[in-house]
């Protein structure tokens, strides 16, 4: 199975969890683990840094918006950052590409 997860903080001090590989349904549970326990230490702005997903299917897409409800509850918001073409194809077909902040890469928000 070819899935990585991180998480790091950009020098805004804005938490990143960055994918890698394929988010589905036996590999979603760790990215939703990871967000979660953003949320739940109070972070507010998590960016979710999809560059190197080459495949992320309606489960890893349901546990970002599950995702996206509970940080919208603190007033916060989830950005998408570096979704490739495939990936990105995704979020406009479902509409979500207007739901969450989509931003080509870690250096643009890192400016926020």
């Amino acid at each position: 199975m070819n899935f990585s997860v991180e998480t790091y903080r950009l020098e805004n001090g804005m938490p990143v969890v960055k994918l890698g590989g394929e988010v589905d349904v036996y590999t979603t549970p760790k990215m939703k683990e990871q967000l979660a326990s953003l949320i739940e230490s109070g972070s507010q702005r998590i960016a979710v840094d999809l560059s190197e997903v080459n495949y992320f299917d309606s489960t890893a897409l349901g546990a970002l918006i599950g995702a996206l409800r509970r940080v919208k509850e603190q007033e916060g918001s989830i950005l998408v950052i570096g979704a490739q073409p495939r990936v990105r194809r995704v979020f406009e077909v479902t509409g979500l590409d207007g739901v969450f902040e989509m931003y080509e890469s870690a250096d643009q928000v890192s400016k926020l």
